[in-house]
């Protein structure tokens, strides 16, 4: 018997089947969005979601170092004292999630401490109800944070920590810095001492993480982990309390008097490079950073600040002009007021023609043609590795940052002009504690040293680091030093130096007046930084001083300036530090006592310079080719 199987029964088949295949398609589309889901919670945002289950059931803490302090001691008593240290200081924040509907009672609460209103913080939390941490102050004392704490307010929290605190204003922002701290508690160190020895101040931080229960305190049983915060170390400075107070006070006086844009002080220790003192003016206060609303006045000028520094720098031409043999302090020139180069007449500052000059005579009337003479012996290459060997044209790792190397790549140049407009110090720039650097050689016997400004280290556990004089090279002999000195004392005694004099003492220095370049081409005229360089006692020194002041307009030449802020300085210092006398302290105007200078065996004999013009005035503008700076 043939069975006939009905058309219908295939089509409820197929329907089935189709059936079936959208299913699955369904639960496989859905099993993919599950999966794609789980993998986006797990792994993609699983960071997010840890963090929200971890503060619900963790208490997580970052444990804040205390910040290491800045100390100077007074060289009189050995006492040490705090430039920065650190004052207990609370963080005041809201918790929004954990207050509940009682949020306008709160806002009303807290608002007189903070710098909202009641009204903008009703706002910020009611918008954001959930978030866990608002800070609302900072730097609280403590007796503000006891009467917050007494109020008990729901979802308000102190945290303690620090707040770095500057003792004493006015003696140096740009040498010390300053800390900006942000919502943790964490400070971070900008320029100065803060900023270049932060890492060893800042310390590091620990951590804390353990289980809590409801109401937010820590499970003691439940385990955890704590990392204990290693605090910073103390940063114990070579600068005296004591002459840098008065030395700031000086250089602010010295502003003011001169009607100058600016100044900048440095007091060295030849012997060692350590930095008795290093102030600028303006100043701001490390206390209040955020009134200074130029940030450029946060350099150190000392460290940082270029300039071309004129006259000064004729004393290194000299000493390299000594060392090499070719000259000696009797050694003598035909001064014809001017020396022409290429198409360029170069002058001296008095625009006069000196006749027969002994080199001692250069520096004490600083006439530019004689420098030019020294560096003409000496020759382009030896001067411009002579120049070099001072340290000039490379930072002097003194360990503040940021710090200028000054430019001397002019000396590289194939034109004859370039060395001699360096010789008389343009054309060329050097920062003033490059200057302390090579007049320090000069000083004591040719050693050119690292200055420092940290003389130890104090560890939290007790342990010392200190530093040691490290002298980089020997720019010249023990002999030229002495030779230099001698000449540079007469300088004093003889020549634009007289008010940097200070009774009972020899003093060895040189002044500076340097145009400031034209932008366009040339020098300004009557635009000029003053600067007076020098060491003293002559015989033993104690301290090397540069004074610069930028753009005085009382008084344009630096001998009425610079010159008499050195004075200052040295004869406050001298005394304070009890200094032995080396000359008698009777009235200054005699300089019949002026020591003995010493010559060069073998040094040339008189000579003249041939060829060279008497008239015109300096042309061109070419770095340097003006010649009314000098003295």
């Amino acid at each position: 018997m043939q069975i006939i199987t009905p058309s219908h029964t295939h089509r409820d088949t197929s329907t089935r089947e189709n059936r079936i295949t959208w299913v699955a398609a369904f639960f496989l589309l859905f099993a993919v969005c599950i999966i794609a889901r789980c993998f986006q919670l797990q792994v993609i945002e699983g960071a997010s979601y840890r963090l929200l289950a971890t503060d619900q059931h963790e208490l997580q803490q970052l444990l804040v170092p205390q910040r290491g302090q800045i100390l100077v001691r007074d060289r009189a008593d050995g006492s040490l004292h705090p430039f920065a240290t650190n004052r207990d200081a609370w963080t005041l924040y809201a918790v929004p999630r954990e207050m509940g509907g009682d949020m306008g009672t709160i806002a009303r609460e807290i608002a007189p401490y903070t710098k909202d209103t009641e009204a903008s913080l009703v706002a910020r939390w009611t918008a954001n109800p959930n978030r866990s941490y608002d800070p609302l102050a900072k730097g609280l004392e403590k007796s503000i944070s006891d009467e917050i704490a007494s109020k008990k307010l729901k979802g308000i929290g102190l945290a303690k920590g620090w707040l770095r605190l500057y003792p004493e204003a006015g003696v140096g922002g740009q040498l010390i810095g300053f800390v900006r701290t942000d919502d943790t508690g964490v400070g971070k160190g900008i320029y100065g001492i803060e900023g270049s020895y932060d890492s060893t101040l800042a310390g590091t931080p620990g951590f804390v993480s353990a289980q809590k229960d409801a109401g937010g305190r820590r499970l003691m049983l439940s385990g955890g982990t704590i990392r204990q915060a290693e605090n910073g170390s103390d940063v114990v400075l070579t600068i005296d309390r004591t002459i840098q107070y008065h030395t700031c006070e000086a250089l602010k006086k010295a502003v003011a008097t001169s009607q100058s844009d600016s100044g900048t002080v440095v007091v060295m220790d030849p012997k060692t490079g350590a930095i008795i003192a290093m102030c600028s003016y303006p100043d701001f206060d490390p206390a209040n950073y955020g009134a200074t609303t130029d940030v450029s006045a946060f350099n150190n000028p000392a460290t940082f600040s270029t300039y071309e520094p004129g006259s000064v720098f004729k004393s290194i031409t000299m000493a390299l002009g000594v060392d090499a043999g070719k000259v000696g302090p009797n050694t003598t020139y035909q001064d014809t007021g001017v020396v022409k180069i290429d198409k360029y007449e170069i002058k001296n500052s008095d625009l006069k023609s000196n006749g027969t000059q002994t080199m001692t005579n250069v520096l004490e009337k600083s006439l530019n043609t004689g420098a030019i003479y020294v560096e003409r012996q000496i020759g382009i290459d030896a001067f411009r590795n002579g120049v070099e060997s001072f340290g000039f044209g490379t930072k002097t790792d003194i360990g503040l940052t940021p710090e200028a190397k000054g430019n001397i790549s002019s000396l590289k140049k194939s034109s004859e002009v370039y060395g001699a407009t360096a010789s008389f110090g343009q054309g060329i720039t050097v920062t003033p504690i490059q200057l302390a650097v090579a007049y320090s050689a000069l000083a004591n016997g040719g050693k050119l040293m690292r200055p420092y400004v940290v003389n130890e280290v104090i560890h939290a556990d007790g342990s010392q680091e200190i530093t040691k004089p490290v002298v980089v090279r020997r720019p010249i002999s023990a002999r030229t030093s002495e030779i230099l000195t001698g000449m540079l004392v007469s300088v004093s005694e003889k020549g634009h130096g007289a008010l940097a004099r200070v009774p009972g003492y020899y003093v060895a220095g040189k002044t500076g007046t340097a145009q400031l370049a034209d932008p366009h081409g040339g020098y300004l005229a009557d635009t000029v930084i003053a600067t007076y360089a020098g060491f003293v006692p002559a015989r033993n020194p104690a301290m090397v001083i540069i004074t610069r002041l930028v753009k005085p307009r009382a008084g344009k030449w630096a001998e009425s300036n610079a010159a008499p802020l050195f004075h200052d300085v040295a004869a406050f210092s001298l005394a304070y530090l009890g200094v032995p006398m080396e000359r008698d302290p009777g009235p200054l105007s005699s300089s019949n006592d002026v020591p003995t200078l010493p010559n060069v065996v073998g040094a040339p004999g008189i000579v003249s310079v041939e060829g060279e013009g008497t008239s015109g005035s300096a042309t061109g503008t070419t770095p340097g080719a003006s010649s009314s700076t000098a003295r």
